[in-house]
């Protein structure tokens, strides 16, 4: 498989810096635009725009799943579950605020199921206007667990956050399912791919649990059993703390004192007011830095590039496109509004 346009579609971090200082909303949409090919605006809204850079990132991960191997063609669609889970939530949350069948249909990524050829089923879901049915519906398929005690907290609690977390739940544990199925070459990127990620997902629904006050034993139902550097016995420690201070300083000192990882705290500190960033930013350093290309090995290099992509995009996305969409946005708002 031909990998090596797929750097050529990731921002540099000279072309980051540009973008952050990008004023105008139709000026950062043609400055991304070779990043994002085919990209189609119909509205310059946050909500159209966000939908639409997406669309062409799944629509990205769909062609070059169609190009890849057996394990990495298994390893993406399992990674394209997370964005179906979107899905499922989008349509449930519709559904508990009363949207209609056309409205919530406006809020679903259709490229996802497709390449999941799960398009039959999200369509028949978006139908259902009852949480009961849409309950019975999930019988049999991979969801139903997660739906139904996440509901039921709905009904006693009036609160989504037990759904949403079982439903992430499970994009997260299908992952370190896949593990025992990949060959050595792939065991050397995917395996530590699976680990951060599932300890960083660790790592931020504790750090949400203590800020939102989750009860302790309600949260500990949403940790996921794969480590990397913080095992049971240190998650644990930081699940029992009851203040944010003490859970900082705990993740610091546990991480600074790791030899694989501590040094590039040097670089990327922990910082509480910009903690999932500095997080994520602090994990995905060390998985590059790990896992440094082997010159004139093809597998080895094709299967970092792909998961380089993911993990590049998705932060690009994320922390430096939306947040300026927004920001943009806001500031042409705000202006609108004092000369009214």
């Amino acid at each position: 498989m031909k990998i090596g346009y797929l750097k050529n579609l990731i921002l540099n971090s000279d072309n980051l810096q540009k973008l952050r200082r990008i004023k105008d909303i139709k000026e950062l949409i043609e400055f991304i635009r070779p990043y994002y090919p085919n990209l189609k605006i119909k509205e310059f809204t946050i909500e159209e725009i966000e939908k639409a850079i997406y669309n062409v990132y799944i629509k990205l991960i769909g062609r070059i799943m169609l190009l890849s191997p057996d394990n990495m063609r298994n390893f993406l669609r399992v990674y394209l579950l997370r964005y179906e889970i979107m899905n499922v939530k989008q349509i449930i949350l519709g559904t508990i605020v009363g949207m209609s069948v056309s409205e919530k249909s406006l809020n679903i990524n259709y490229a996802v199921e497709k390449y999941l050829e799960n398009t039959d089923f999200i369509k028949k879901l978006i139908e259902i206007q009852n949480l009961d049915e849409i309950q019975l519906y999930m019988k049999g398929t991979r969801y139903e667990k997660a739906v139904k005690e996440g509901l039921l907290y709905f009904y006693n609690k009036n609160e989504i956050f037990v759904l949403e977390s079982f439903l992430d739940r499970i994009y997260y544990e299908s992952l370190i399912q896949q593990k025992s199925f990949y060959g050595p070459k792939e065991k050397l990127i995917l395996h530590t791919f699976i680990d951060f990620t599932s300890e960083i997902y660790n790592i931020k629904m504790i750090f949400r649990g203590i800020i939102n006050k989750i009860d302790k034993n309600l949260l500990s139902q949403f940790i996921i059993h794969d480590y990397l550097f913080l095992d049971f016995h240190k998650m644990s420690n930081l699940l029992s703390q009851e203040n944010i201070d003490d859970f900082l300083n705990l993740i610091e000192y546990y991480l600074r004192n790791n030899g694989r990882i501590g040094t590039f705290l040097n670089l990327i500190p922990i910082k509480k007011e910009h903690f999932i960033w500095s997080i994520e930013a602090l994990y995905l350093e060390y998985f590059f830095k790990k896992n440094l290309i082997i010159i004139g090995d093809i597998e080895y290099s094709t299967i970092f590039r792909i998961t380089e992509l993911l993990l590049k995009k998705e932060k690009e996305i994320k922390f430096d496109i939306i947040p300026n969409v927004v920001k943009i946005i806001h500031e042409k708002y705000e202006k609108l509004s004092s000369t009214i």
